[in-house]
């Protein structure tokens, strides 16, 4: 395993020194050609803006302003080539121009796509092609479609918006996680979660529980600001895992930022208020009487004897009517050959539990710079900084909880604390121990925070016509610290004395792709020949320390008589690789086969090729 790591860093390194030779001389005598021209919406006439017009065969590409219009400019020698026209939701054009230094005005109209079978999407080869071409299932959803949303994380804002996806959101903390099913659940205790890609980096969406909070956890999409994404593109086909490795069996969702485009600098700034508010509250007894003997033996249950109490209703003291506010603020511009987009937000939100709170802050940047005509490389940093206040649910290891404490509790007696000794009572019935939730929520201290980086770069080399090679580095680093503090003298059935945790989760996931695809065509045949290799490192450390039996006044677990230390690391390395063919015939009956091969450290050494 570690000589074929070692073969693979020396291909990189060979690689990234023939782009610097490329880089190093100077082009071909070639002659400066100017395409120009406005695109259309056919239906209503209006220009469309953001169009992608690009000359097949080179990296020369550009996109159309708000008034339609674009200019392409490419040093290539004269002669006949095809511009390809593509938009999100319509269908594709290409047109054959003849270039010879003066020029050329293409005007062109688009029409919508019903279907969206000829929508330009990109899979694991690095290959454009249209829906209509592959073997997988492929579902897409465009910025448009996420415009307005309230959601605070990109799984979130995919509800309702992929056919057959089930995606559900495991609580009401503003930090909650998001559930995502592709394909259903296809094991018991392992992770039913599709692979998440974001611009060719294959991210963390572990939802480690560092802390107990009653059953939910962050789910680290939560990391990602939607505002951020131009569009996603999800396989939810079994095909995908011939492309991407086992990985991919419970399907993919590959996101997609926003780039620049080729223009004067365009600032765009946003700003949403949002309120969150519960749903509907749940019946409770108002009945102004209670038994007075409520034991189990015959005795007791033939005494009717009742007395008058004061009913309290626990959910106006728990839920609260939540407020928050999201701002976003991006730049982007450039050049025909150079362009870039950055953007920075801030998102602030309450949860409806009272002293609940989520904050976000995500800065990003994404430059592309053009070379020549056939090489291209880009560069993406998402940075994000996050903390939560956390209240826990109570009742999956532990019993505290203000959730449970309310559900379980009886209502006739005031959650108040004392006002003179300042002690909450406990409102459990005899023989069920449960926490007083105002308790939970006013003097418990959960709290989250996680900083973490995402960065890539990716070089996209056409040497000959329909000839694409493509190389991702892609690198995803996150530390997630949590801590939590119950203070002495609590009604929490287990820790009277006292409770403090913290822990801490560093995770290092590293991806090297490396694509080749060739186009061809042979009569009525046409040929789409992928192949490629991936080299992925993920080493993820966990340490914890757990006090109880606390010393007065102390937050800290080194305090407590009582301590448990735990401390996990774990390394996975894969090395894998993948080919595929794709046969078209008059462009109506597509055939597309693929084979994949990978190994893994975590198998044994005599079966670690799958």
């Amino acid at each position: 395993m570690k000589q074929i790591l070692l073969c693979l860093k020396t291909a990189r390194a060979l690689l990234v020194l023939l782009i610097a030779l490329c880089l190093g001389q100077n082009a071909m005598a070639q002659n400066r050609q100017v395409i120009k021209g406005v695109i259309k919406d056919a239906r209503n006439k209006e220009p469309i803006i953001g169009a992608v017009i690009r000359l097949t065969g080179t990296t020369v590409g550009t996109a159309t302003d708000v008034n339609g219009a674009y200019t392409l400019n490419a040093s290539v020698p004269n002669g006949n080539y095809t511009i390809a026209i593509t938009y999100t939701g319509y269908k594709p054009v290409n047109k054959l121009v003849t270039l010879d230094q003066s020029p050329v005005t293409v005007d062109l109209e688009l029409s919508e796509d019903a279907l969206s079978l000829n929508e330009v999407v990109v899979t694991g080869t690095g290959a454009a092609t249209s829906k209509k071409q592959l073997g997988n299932a492929i579902s897409t959803v465009s910025a448009k479609d996420m415009e307005n949303s309230t959601a605070t994380s990109i799984d979130q804002a995919l509800a309702g918006k992929v056919a057959g996806a089930q995606i559900s959101q495991n609580s009401g903390n503003p930090a909650g996680g998001i559930s995502v099913r592709l394909r259903g659940n296809s094991t018991i205790a392992g992770s039913s979660d599709p692979l998440y890609i974001v611009d060719g980096v294959i991210v963390n969406n572990s939802s480690s529980e560092l802390i107990d909070l009653g059953g939910y956890s962050q789910n680290r999409l939560v990391d990602i600001n939607p505002a951020d994404i131009d569009h996603i593109e999800i396989i939810k086909g079994a095909a995908g895992a011939a492309i991407y490795g086992s990985r991919a069996s419970n399907g993919v969702v590959q996101i997609f930022t926003k780039r620049g485009k080729a223009g004067k600098p365009v600032v765009s700034v946003s700003t949403q208020f949002r309120s969150n508010s519960l749903r509907k509250k749940l019946e409770y007894n108002k009945y102004p009487f209670r038994f007075t003997n409520t034991g189990t033996t015959a005795a007791a249950n033939a005494d009717l004897t009742q007395v008058p109490v004061e009913r309290y209703d626990l959910q106006d003291r728990i839920f609260r009517d939540a407020y928050g506010n999201e701002t976003n603020l991006s730049v982007s511009g450039g050049n025909d050959n150079t362009t870039y987009f950055m953007s920075g937000s801030y998102l602030g939100n309450q949860g409806i539990i009272d002293k609940t709170n989520f904050q976000r802050g995500t800065a990003r940047l994404r430059v592309d710079q053009r070379f020549n005509n056939w090489i291209k490389v880009s560069l993406g940093l998402n940075y994000s900084l996050s903390g939560s206040k956390e209240i826990p649910n109570g009742g999956i290891n532990e019993a505290y909880g203000a959730l449970t404490g309310f559900i379980f509790g009886n209502n006739f007696i005031n959650p108040d604390p004392n006002p003179v000794t300042g002690i909450y009572p406990t409102l459990a019935p005899t023989g069920l121990l449960r926490t007083n939730p105002l308790e939970a929520i006013n003097r418990f201290d959960f709290n989250q925070k996680t900083s973490r980086l995402i960065g890539d770069i990716q070089v996209n080399m056409t040497p000959v016509k329909n000839l694409t090679i493509n190389y991702t580095l892609g690198y995803d680093n996150s530390t997630q610290l949590a801590t939590g503090y119950i203070p002495i003298g609590n009604t929490s059935p287990s820790f009277s004395t006292g409770f403090a945790r913290r822990a801490d989760r560093i995770a290092l996931l590293l991806n090297n792709d490396l694509n080749v695809s060739y186009k061809g065509k042979l009569g009525d045949f046409e040929f789409t020949t992928a192949a490629g290799a991936t080299a992925q490192t993920e080493r993820v450390s966990t340490a914890g320390v757990t006090g109880t039996q606390l010393s007065p006044f102390s937050q800290v677990a080194s305090s407590g008589t009582n301590l448990i230390v735990t401390d996990a690391r774990s390394t996975l390395n894969i090395l894998g690789f993948y080919a595929q063919e794709t046969i078209g015939f008059k462009n109506k009956l597509y055939v597309t086969g693929a084979i994949r091969n990978d190994v893994a450290s975590s198998f044994g050494k005599e079966n670690r090729w799958q």
